[in-house]
């Protein structure tokens, strides 16, 4: 029988309290440009008429998304019987819970008002994919909490499967309904399409899974724990697979715009057109968040380096940005065209006009805002790492358990850090 041993995050104090310092600091910035935005108006940032989701909303919705894709390590686990994977469940959920809390921090400070909160939480549009997200968000935490207790304590270890199965749904609708938001948006040409959703379950997979093995390669290499080549290669492979899957998605998304003539011009725009927005799309998207990080992930030469394998999880996250900055904010900045082929109606909001780069320019207070809210994930994930057992205490290749469909049938048993030896 394997015992997989799981033990506080022990890293020297001086070190640890770094750490945090600097994320404290940097979720001081974030407060104070919270503050700043709440007290001046939203008048100081570059969002106006055209862009009304600006840079907080791409951390946030990047952080939503990834949570969504960071439980599915866990999910591996449980639901498909992949045993290799069972250590690692726990400090999936805790990342799955910290990063859905980072993203949706930034949305109420962003609010303006963060008491209005308390409205959307007692008054209900069901009409409003919005509304519905109050309850996934508040499901998800709800229910990651109970599958990390099922996979912490024996008492609730005869839940776990049921949990994990309840948990994997729940992020795909989470996921679903967050692509859904703009997806059911036909205010503008670029959200208007169904294939936003499963586009963003799958972007989950790959963003959640490019945070999870750094923030695991780093705790273990910090307090020198072995991680074997064997369950880093796995990670490594699959989330090749889905940085693969996510430019699949992309061609077929861009290919699926073009092929209706109404939006000729739109995917003409986007990606030849827009300027910065185009760039960000060829350069940031495409080439240095998918390609560069797929020939790492798969060449010879660099596939087995570690160094080169946190530099592609890195680039993929930097292309994560990239690609819901394009989604997000230069879907909003293409004008409205009320009637396609018509500029002869408009409005004081310029609909049908053709707008320049200049439309849109991110302020200081934005992007502290959209750091902070990284930093409360972070600096959640450290703290929980530190004062509870969510790292197990090695990943030796040798220890790893075998593939199964029932953990707990006898091959595989979790003990706390009670063992001396």
């Amino acid at each position: 029988m394997k015992r997989i041993v799981y033990r506080e995050w022990h890293i020297p104090p001086a070190r640890y309290w770094g750490i945090l310092g600097i994320l404290v600091s940097v979720m001081a910035l974030g407060g104070l440009a919270a503050l700043y935005l709440e007290h001046e108006g939203h008048w100081v940032t570059g969002m106006n008429n055209f862009v009304v989701w600006g840079v907080p909303h791409v951390f946030a919705v990047f952080l939503i998304v990834a949570a969504s894709g960071a439980i599915n390590v866990a999910s591996i686990a449980t639901v498909f019987g992949k045993g290799a994977y069972l250590p690692l469940g726990r400090l999936s959920g805790l990342l799955a819970v910290t990063l859905l809390i980072g993203g949706l921090l930034i949305l109420v400070l962003d609010l303006g008002r963060p008491d209005r909160l308390l409205v959307a939480l007692t008054h209900y549009n069901l009409r409003s994919i919005f509304a519905w997200n109050i309850y996934f968000y508040t499901g998800f935490v709800a229910l990651v909490i109970a599958y990390l207790w099922s996979m912490a304590d024996r008492m609730g270890a005869r839940f776990k499967h049921t949990l994990g199965v309840l948990a994997f749904g729940w992020r795909l609708a989470l996921t679903t309904a967050t692509g859904s938001i703009f997806g059911f948006l036909v205010a503008r040409q670029a959200f208007d399409t169904a294939f936003l959703a499963p586009m963003f379950v799958i972007m989950s997979l790959a963003y959640g899974l490019a945070i999870f093995i750094l923030v695991l390669m780093f705790t273990f290499h910090q307090e020198e724990r072995v991680l074997g080549d064997q369950l880093l290669r796995r990670l490594k492979n699959l989330l090749g697979v889905f940085v693969a899957a996510v430019l699949y998605f992309t061609l077929v998304y861009y290919l699926t715009k073009a092929y209706g003539a109404k939006n000729y011009d739109l995917v003409g725009w986007l990606l030849f057109g827009g300027g910065g927005y185009s760039i960000l799309l060829w350069i940031g998207w495409i080439l240095i968040g998918t390609l560069v990080p797929l020939a790492m992930f798969w060449h010879p030469r660099t596939r087995r380096d570690r160094r080169f394998i946190a530099v592609a999880c890195a680039l993929v996250i930097l292309g994560g940005l990239a690609a819901l900055y394009v989604i997000l904010i230069g879907s909003q900045v293409y004008p409205l065209q009320i009637f396609p082929g018509q500029t002869i109606l408009d409005s004081g909001f310029a609909d049908g006009i053709k707008v320049a780069d200049s439309t849109y320019h991110p302020s200081l207070p934005e992007l502290l805002l959209g750091l902070g809210g990284v930093a409360v994930a972070l600096f959640l994930t450290a703290v929980g790492v530190r004062v509870l057992q969510f790292l197990p205490d090695s990943l030796a290749d040798a220890e790893l358990p075998a593939d199964t469909e029932e953990p707990s049938a006898g091959k595989v048993s979790y003990v706390d850090d009670l063992a001396t030896g």
